[in-house]
């Protein structure tokens, strides 16, 4: 049974109803959910929106890393994530990010590094984020990045004094 990390968020309508809904959906597709993070509330990363809501959720599976992010695509898709809309926005505006409903992000999954066109372990933008190493370090602290071999909590503390 793999150990995967999974980062919720959205800022488009009720995002925090949205976040329980892919909590539940994800224990009951992916693997149990056996702890979680509060939902934090966060400014847009990388463009100016409605603040977003975020949760870390850690998460016991048997799923096989692929299958975890076509089960969490699929999550998304049912709760009204538009990739398609968030493509046309952002070729619009020149911007790199959009507003969403629902995003699902697999951070880590046990301490496999795996890098394919779809899918890329660890998140490769872990120690750059505030706002996922502040809930991921709620959670699971002392984890170690496989890659820099640094605990959560220090890539959190190193972020803050930046």
């Amino acid at each position: 049974m793999a150990r995967v990390v999974l980062i919720t968020g959205g800022n488009v309508g009720d995002a925090e109803r949205r976040l329980g809904e892919a909590a539940q959906l994800i224990d009951a597709e992916v693997g149990r959910v056996v702890s979680y993070s509060r939902v934090y509330r966060t400014k847009a990363w990388g463009f100016e929106a409605e603040d977003f809501r975020n949760q870390v959720l850690v998460v016991e599976s048997d799923l096989e890393p692929m299958r975890v992010l076509e089960a969490v695509n699929d999550i998304e898709c049912r709760l009204g994530r538009d990739r398609a809309a968030e493509q046309e926005v952002k070729s619009a505006t020149g911007a790199r990010y959009a507003s969403r409903s629902i995003d699902i992000d697999i951070l880590f999954y046990d301490d496999l590094i795996v890098e394919s066109e779809r899918l890329t372990l660890p998140h490769p933008r872990i120690a750059e984020r505030e706002f996922v190493l502040e809930p991921l370090a709620e959670v699971v602290a002392e984890w170690q990045h496989p890659i820099s071999g640094k605990s959560v909590q220090q890539m959190y503390d190193e972020l803050k004094l930046r």
